[in-house]
């Protein structure tokens, strides 16, 4: 698990880049967000302005109004008079995100899945396919995030789609550890069930999708329940 020291020479590179041109807040926000998810920053560790300005070569007022959007998705805990920190979950903070998850995400899921096209299903198709094929697992954790907000775009509303997204941002590095963990036969039981969930939404088959991702999700949430060394600093 990268380290606030070990991941230096990678940031310093990161931030040479973004002294390319003017950093505004968006800018920001989007280079923070991508480390976060990345990875390059772990659930717990604190994250100064001056480090963050560093990091993508700017003054601290971008980075000040970065971490305000960063923490209304999730990424980020801002303690008043103290500072930031990349948000922590504990195994039953993240047991009780994913009871959410279950819940939430197949009304998301029903309200989009009859308006996505036929090319639409032909680039999940692609993108699952993709998911199977990729050796980094860090890819795959990004390309699975893809595949399911893909399955989410042409439905729901404003806030339940952003609920949704600030949920998958909490969980997102607990979900990276876990699937680094998974055997063989780990991987290929969420390519099964991406498969089976691919199948019921090109048949139109809203109920069946709606279980099917439900019980996808579930999986995962007992898998992290009783997972070794998930939630250890």
């Amino acid at each position: 698990m990268p380290s606030p020291d070990s991941t230096h020479d990678d940031l310093a590179s990161a931030a040479e880049r973004e002294t390319l041109a003017p950093v505004t807040s968006v800018r920001a926000v989007d280079a923070l967000r991508t480390a976060i998810l990345d990875g390059q920053f772990i659930p717990g560790e604190r994250l100064t302005q001056e480090r963050l300005a560093d990091f993508i070569g700017s003054s601290r007022v971008p980075v000040r109004e970065a971490l305000k959007t960063l923490s209304t998705e999730g990424l980020i805990t801002l303690v008043e008079h103290t500072g930031a920190w990349v948000t922590a979950l504990s195994r039953e903070e993240c047991t009780e995100v994913y009871r959410v998850r279950e819940r939430i995400e197949p009304l998301l899921l029903e309200a989009s899945m009859l308006h996505l096209s036929d090319e639409d299903v032909h680039t999940l198709d692609d993108m699952r396919r993709d998911i199977d094929a990729e050796p980094d697992l860090n890819k795959v954790v990004i390309k699975d995030r893809a595949f399911h907000f893909m399955t989410y775009s042409r439905g729901g509303g404003t806030f339940l789609r952003e609920t949704v997204q600030r949920l998958w941002n909490t969980t997102q590095f607990y979900r990276r550890r876990f699937i680094e963990q998974q055997s063989n036969p780990g991987r290929d039981m969420i390519s099964h069930e991406h498969t089976l969930l691919l199948d019921a939404i090109r048949r139109r088959d809203v109920h069946s999708a709606s279980q099917l991702l439900e019980l996808h999700i579930r999986r995962t949430r007992l898998a992290l329940q009783v997972a070794d060394d998930i939630f250890e600093a």
